[in-house]
């Protein structure tokens, strides 16, 4: 494996490390990354590499949040007792899932077929940074009537699932997409990052085993090398930039993330054109 081919791989690390946290469009931003800094490969380990990159950044996620996502904690160190708020918040995050992995297992292959462009990122980009800053500004006017992401109802967890089904187009962002619905649907900032988190876990596990096996487990010792350097950078980026995030959006909105997407859209279309 060259030294080029390496560095872009951290690159791209970087990048996923970055962007799958903040409601930005980590998928948006590697194919934009693509088109300009090509990885070398076939078009299918490209596309599964963009997928399994991302579990760099959930194993941060569960580093971070392990005593949360736990179901169960030990007393006395030896006798397991289930948690049931947490059980129960896993049992909403399955809810949660159950429209994305319709739509992905029936549209994903058109999808990738057919939208997967620069074009639509940029659009994706400044279309929902818009409806970021436009519902920012109309939560200044509002309470968060859930602040806990234990208090999160089985049918308020259903609709940020229908929301999450937005990601599937490039550029909108599967954090964003939730974080929009959950914001919408009356939770806190704090609460909706966090519910974001632990639905990500299963989203991309599973997304993940999907791209595999469709990919097969035929990696030559340099997709091997490229599919291990870049989920490790994503993993150390990913531990800092949860923390930012989960500090920032304490004391602060999302309308940054939405000014972002806007300029970063409009760029895209000016160098489209």
């Amino acid at each position: 494996m060259q030294l080029i081919e390496i560095l872009k791989v951290i690159f791209l690390g970087i990048v996923e490390g970055i962007t799958e946290w903040l409601p930005i469009s980590s998928t948006g931003h590697m194919l934009l990354v693509d088109e300009f800094l090509t990885l070398s490969g076939s078009s299918e380990f490209k596309e599964m590499f963009f997928v399994v990159i991302q579990l760099g950044a959930i194993l941060a996620v569960v580093l971070l949040f392990w005593k949360k996502m736990l179901p169960f904690q030990f007393e006395d160190k030896t006798k397991p007792v289930i948690k049931k708020d947490t059980v129960s918040l896993w049992l909403k995050v399955i809810v949660a899932c159950i429209p994305g992995a319709i739509v992905t297992l029936l549209f994903d292959d058109y999808m990738e077929a057919h939208f997967h462009t620069p074009l639509v990122i940029a659009l994706a980009l400044i279309i929902y940074g818009i409806i970021f800053i436009v519902i920012e500004n109309w939560n200044r006017k509002r309470t968060a009537k859930i602040n806990k992401i234990e208090d999160i109802r089985y049918s308020t967890a259903f609709f940020i699932g229908l929301f999450q089904v937005l990601s599937i187009i490039p550029g909108t962002s599967r954090s964003g997409s939730t974080i929009i619905g959950a914001l919408l649907l009356g939770v806190s900032r704090v609460a909706a990052a966090e519910f974001t988190f632990f639905l990500a876990v299963p989203v991309m596990f599973g997304l993940s085993a999907i791209k595999i096996l469709k990919f097969g487990f035929a990696f030559t010792g340099s997709e091997l090398m490229t599919l291990g350097i870049g989920t490790f950078v994503a993993f150390f980026v990913s531990i800092f930039v949860i923390k930012f995030l989960m500090g920032y959006i304490r004391k602060h909105d999302f309308k940054i993330f939405g000014w972002y997407r806007i300029v970063l859209g409009i760029f895209v279309l000016l160098i489209l054109l």
